[in-house]
């Protein structure tokens, strides 16, 4: 199975789907990134240029994430870039990539980058049905973000609904954490949702709800099923 994340900031990876990746890409899955807004530069604490791409990347070999396409869209901004531009650097990835499944943000994520990457990505995994030398998608998966999912605040949107849970063990759990620890400025004191404490919380409910050994949870939203 071939995976192809597509977020829009250095991090969203590890917080969304981090300890998921990870254990795909241990079982023998292959895992790639696609990330909108490479430099981050709006980012509290952010450190250098260098030192974030150099994390970064520290990050995606912690989770076995082998090609990435990096974005240079403005941070807090995509709502400023043409729709087509975003789409148009997803759907790079995803003939590069040739992924089964895509994952990617929830659209009723507060951060507004989230919204436009999930707007984005929905029209971009379409690809396989105007190109028919592109393989087609399996499936659409939206993931949670600590400090951003939950923040669904906006009523006239459908909030993140998980209907499809990934058990990941206390070593998931583990590796996770370590992945989110290689950005310098990102993990905070507790109980901020991108503390250590808050994350093994929210697996274990996770866990707990699906009956499994600590969770990510995320929502499939297309699947397709042939015969």
């Amino acid at each position: 199975m071939k995976y192809l994340l597509v977020v829009a900031h250095p991090d969203d990876e590890a917080l969304g789907a981090g300890a998921s990746i990870y254990k795909f890409t241990k079982n023998g899955d292959k895992a790639d990134i696609c990330v909108m807004s490479g430099s981050a530069d709006a980012r509290a604490f952010r450190p250098g240029d260098d030192e974030l791409e150099s994390d970064m990347f520290s990050c995606f070999r912690t989770l076995g994430i082998e090609q990435s396409f990096i974005g240079d869209f403005p941070n807090i901004k995509l709502n400023t870039v043409a729709h087509l531009d975003l789409v148009k650097h997803i759907e790079n990835a995803i003939r590069q990539s040739q992924p089964d499944i895509v994952i990617t943000h929830h659209p009723a994520d507060v951060n507004n980058d989230h919204l436009h990457t999930s707007l984005a990505c929905q029209a971009a995994v379409r690809l396989f049905q105007r190109q028919p030398d592109v393989p087609a998608l399996r499936e659409l998966w939206f993931m949670e973000v600590p400090s951003s999912t939950e923040w669904c605040v906006n009523t006239s949107m459908n909030k993140f609904e998980p209907d499809t849970f990934v058990e990941i063990g206390k070593d998931g759990l583990e590796k996770k954490i370590e992945a989110l620890s290689r950005y310098r400025g990102v993990e905070r004191a507790y109980p901020h949702p991108r503390s250590r404490q808050a994350i093994e919380g929210l697996a274990a409910f996770r866990g707990a709800q699906s009956g499994c050994d600590y969770a990510e949870a995320f929502q499939v939203v297309f699947r397709r099923i042939t015969f």
